[in-house]
């Protein structure tokens, strides 16, 4: 597979290419099917995931499909009361606040109360076309934290940023308390068919280096280590992570995932060249010109000099009303890149 060789900087005829949050809202199949099932309930049914995930590689052939989820589904068997609000996202009705709230959490039986995610992996692996990879994922403890304790979204996490400060006993713990259901969590994953996974860190960029590598940090590298056995590349993904970038390459992951804040050609440097690459077009780009979203992606492609381990995708997930055809812009663009030209 083009996307699995990629990972392991394997030399491939062009970049695979994907796109974060391409199973989604922007797709107008996906709106269909989203008005006859709540969010969760599409989630946790494996038909309906399976279909999808499936939806965006039917149109556009991406090479590689992620299953259809959302980070904080695994919290539920922890003990969190998880709900998704029309105009405000996800909520927890009972957010952690307190040494104490950590120690009450569950150790979930994820088989038996994620087995639907299993179930849909497989379902999606058979259906899914031999050359393209099967992508599994999951949310990192810091970013799991950000809405586990402030209880629903937010541009900065303000309730967690002064919650790791003062509870420090509290906030370690349930740092540890996740990392240790995300390994479990990749396992069952990869047990179902996903053949690459990706570690999301949507909102560790929001903290200083220093806090991130001794608080944050060790429980990515813990996470990652612990399934390295499973056999399939391991992505890590921190968006706003260009203050990361020195220690980065101690993450115990093939591939280091770039948002668009982050040059290419600067971060591989630092990264050193045993690192794949992948990212990192601006999301907003593709509400630009034809012309322009051509230009901007082959100057992506193009400062990687040839060198192998590099995985085209954008630099965040896709905005929710962005243009199909910008979208066919881009996949086409890499998909009918020929170095040799």
């Amino acid at each position: 597979m083009i996307f699995i060789d990629a990972c392991y900087c394997r030399k491939t005829p062009r970049p695979p290419i994907w796109m974060m949050r391409q199973a989604g809202r922007y797709l107008p199949e996906y709106r269909e099917i989203r008005k006859n099932h709540s969010f969760l309930e599409m989630c946790e049914t494996p038909e309906l995931v399976k279909e999808v995930t499936l939806q965006p590689i039917r149109r556009f052939g991406m090479d590689a499909a992620i299953i259809f989820c959302d980070i904080l589904v695994p919290l539920v068997p922890m003990g969190l009361d998880l709900s998704y609000q029309e105009g405000e996202g996800p909520v927890i009705g009972n957010p952690i606040r307190t040494l104490d709230d950590v120690k009450a959490l569950k150790d979930p039986d994820l088989p038996k109360e994620v087995g639907f995610l299993k179930e849909a992996l497989k379902q999606t692996r058979a259906e899914l076309d031999p050359d393209k990879a099967l992508i599994g994922f999951a949310g990192a403890p810091f970013t799991l934290a950000c809405y586990a304790v402030q209880g629903r979204g937010g541009k900065n996490f303000e309730v967690l940023h002064r919650w790791m400060f003062n509870e420090r006993e509290a906030f370690d713990t349930l740092m540890s308390r996740l990392a240790d259901m995300t390994i479990e969590y990749f396992r069952l994953q990869v047990a179902g068919g996903a053949q690459a996974i990706q570690l999301f860190e949507s909102w560790g960029g929001l903290i200083s280096a220093y806090d991130y590598l001794h608080r944050v940090f060790p429980h990515v590298q813990r996470i990652l280590a612990s399934v390295k056995d499973l056999g399939v590349p391991r992505i890590l993904f921190i968006k706003g992570a260009g203050h990361f970038r020195n220690f980065l390459n101690l993450a115990n992951a093939e591939v280091i995932g770039l948002d668009w804040t982050m040059p290419i050609e600067d971060t591989r440097r630092i990264l050193g060249k045993n690192k794949a690459i992948q990212g990192n077009l601006d999301p907003s780009l593709l509400f630009a010109s034809h012309d322009l979203i051509r230009e901007r992606t082959l100057a992506m492609i193009e400062v990687n000099h040839g060198q192998p381990g590099y995985i085209a995708n954008l630099g965040h997930g896709i905005h929710k009303d962005t243009p199909i055809p910008a979208v066919e812009t881009f996949i086409n663009t890499v998909k009918n890149y020929n170095p040799e030209e």
